[in-house]
């Protein structure tokens, strides 16, 4: 008996369409990146493509490849991380150039590009001294064919953050310096910072998902995932008996333990260990015991008896990535890509 793995990928759509209004009149592509941010790259990707998405960036040239694959010859596909020394564009890949070096081996390929300038992440991208030489000296632009000159926003999800803005007027100063070419600037919490974040392409990644990118307010995305786990065993266990390994749970009355088929192997956290619930019939139910490698217990005492071959609700609207993630001390992001691989996948919509 396996858990089961709900991926919604007309939800990934709707919400690629919302997006897509608040970065109009500029394109919406999507970061699909992580297989997809763990969801499969290949069916939400026929998803979003059949929604009008154009614009993909992934991270790695093997995730490119897949995509390509997927996607056929039509839209354009970014490698965030670049290309390694010596790959030469293989099915019409998009390298990010992130520094001179990678415009100095790109200059004179013919092959189009996207330049990354660095205004405050401090990660990848060309930095001040490297832009500097470009504005001295334009002529490696000249030979290499750029679509986008991108930055990637630091402080997004924090509107109120001062880098946010110092961010965007170097930028600005950026483009002002380099020969015009159109803009990417705007991920999923950018594009609620308001007009003057607006560029030619935003690249949104968490929002398509469900996170939600504008925390501390009520998500504007619809639930992407739901992952139920089938009950194994329902055991009734006296006051004082232990749970788990470790004995880090003891049950304060008599209790109906339910073990359920997922664990730290499928990406279900550790660290939620005492500190999460799922859903049984729709009432919240604690996890209680570790998270071991391939077993979960909930303390189902005051759901009803479950019918045999029930299952709780791991992941849901009601629970959702953005809630499970709190309560491991992380962020959605990491509870979807650690989705792992064992859970039977079912993809709907796409």
């Amino acid at each position: 008996m396996r858990a089961e793995l709900e991926i919604d990928c007309g939800a990934i759509a709707a919400n690629w369409e919302g997006l897509r209004g608040r970065a109009a009149p500029g394109a919406c592509g999507a970061a699909i990146k992580a297989d997809a941010y763990g969801l499969g790259a290949a069916p939400v990707g026929r998803a979003l493509l059949a929604a009008g998405c154009r614009h993909f960036f992934v991270a790695h040239l093997d995730e490119g490849l897949v995509l390509r694959a997927a996607l056929g010859a039509a839209p354009m596909i970014a490698v965030l991380n670049g290309f390694a020394p010596g790959a030469d564009g293989p099915a019409a890949l998009t390298p990010v150039l992130n520094h001179l070096g990678d415009l100095e081996v790109w200059a004179g390929r013919g092959q189009p590009a996207i330049l990354h300038v660095d205004t405050g992440m401090a990660r990848l991208g060309l930095d001040a001294a490297e832009v500097a030489v470009l504005r001295d000296d334009p002529s490696l632009l000249c030979r290499v064919p750029l679509r986008y000159v991108m930055t990637h926003l630091a402080c997004a999800d924090t509107p109120e953050h001062p880098l946010n803005a110092i961010q965007l007027a170097r930028f600005t100063a950026i483009r002002a310096a380099l020969p015009t070419l159109p803009a990417s600037l705007a991920n999923s919490s950018g594009l609620f910072l308001g007009p003057a974040f607006a560029s030619d392409l935003a690249r949104p990644g968490c929002a398509l998902y469900g996170l939600n990118p504008t925390p501390g307010q009520p998500n504007p995305m619809r639930p992407v995932v739901r992952l139920t786990a089938p009950i194994l065993q329902l055991r009734e266990i006296p006051a004082g008996a232990s749970v788990g390994y470790g004995a880090s749970w003891t049950a304060l009355r008599p209790s109906r333990i339910a073990t359920v088929a997922a664990g730290y192997a499928d990406g279900y956290l550790r660290s939620l260990s005492g500190q999460s619930f799922g859903r049984l019939a729709g009432r919240p139910v604690p996890l209680v015991g570790r998270v071991s490698m391939d077993l979960l217990t909930f303390d189902v005492t005051d759901a009803p008896p479950p019918a045999p071959g029930a299952a709780i609700e791991l992941i849901g609207a009601d629970n959702t990535p953005d809630e499970i993630a709190a309560h491991a001390g992380t962020i959605g992001y990491e509870v979807l890509t650690a989705l792992g691989t064992r859970y039977a996948r079912v993809h709907h919509g796409g």
